[in-house]
């Protein structure tokens, strides 16, 4: 088969479902993956052969997004501000907008500076990889309730060569942070089960929902926790960052106003939405 057919099919398969653009976006990552093809190269190649192994590979590939698995899932790995992270479905996939709470907190830091940063359910270990990377004399800790996400959290900062001490806590259970933070940063579970509607299917069916879901009744459980412990453990010229429900901005900006924050940022992200917040003393 060459490369051309093998692209027909696949796109005929997936285009019903994803639409062209969603769908040649995902042959181009597969490509890229199985056959080592950039963008740019499958155009010129399109009467390759491809052997065997590869259209098997492609195959099973459009089974799963058939099926709606994520294709970060379906090869194992995904992008997060330039670096490249492992994924499976112990852990949430990253997000662009999570780039840009990263992009906040790397633009107010001082580079030459020596912080130190929590973050707070790291999963994957993206924001605190970023931001150990992008500022080069931070010290940074990464807590998670998953024993599953830390093996893959400290995978990925040892496949990009992040120094970073991770620990296993369940931080609804913590009195205090035992430490002095520069920065503390979170993006907890925040999606109401009333919500689940507005959720697409290769989110619901696969990403794990104890990192996505809280109930109707507490949707700032782990807001009000990681607020009042921040309050502590903050040094007086700290800063609290966090990634939040968007229809619950305002509501999030005055539980913290109220906690005794004297500064408290409420920012859109690039879809318009209210995504982040950040409180100062």
């Amino acid at each position: 088969m060459k490369l051309k057919e093998l692209r027909s099919q696949f796109i005929d398969s997936l285009q019903p479902i994803y639409g062209k653009e969603e769908t040649l976006a995902f042959f181009y990552w597969l490509s890229d993956f199985y056959l080592g093809l950039s963008r740019a190269n499958v155009a010129i190649r399109l009467e390759d052969t491809i052997e065997a192994e590869a259209i098997s590979s492609f195959k099973k590939a459009t089974e799963a997004l058939l099926d709606f698995v994520p294709i970060q899932y379906i090869i194992g790995h995904t992008n997060f501000y330039g670096y490249s992270l492992a994924v499976n479905e112990s852990v949430l996939i990253p997000r662009p907008e999570t780039e840009e709470l990263v992009e906040w907190i790397v633009n107010d830091s001082e580079n030459d500076k020596k912080i130190k940063i929590l973050d707070i359910g790291t999963g994957s270990g993206c924001i605190a990889i970023a931001l150990q990377l992008q500022l080069i004399l931070s010290e940074v800790y990464a807590i998670d309730i998953s024993k599953e996400s830390l093996a893959l959290a400290e995978q990925n900062a040892k496949a990009n060569r992040a120094n970073i001490t991770f620990l296993n806590e369940d931080i609804l259970a913590l009195d205090t942070l035992q430490d002095q933070f520069d920065i503390i940063v979170s993006n907890p579970p925040y999606v109401r089960n009333l919500e689940k509607s507005e959720i697409k299917a290769n989110v619901l069916n696969y990403e794990p929902h104890q990192a996505l879901f809280v109930d109707d009744d507490t949707p700032l459980i782990f807001y009000e926790k990681i607020t009042n412990l921040a309050k502590s453990s903050l040094k007086p010229s700290g800063a609290l960052y966090f990634e939040i429900n968007q229809y619950l901005g305002e509501v999030t900006r005055q539980m913290i106003l109220e906690k005794g924050f004297s500064n408290v940022v409420l920012r859109k992200d690039m879809f318009g939405n209210h995504r982040f917040i950040k409180a100062t003393f």
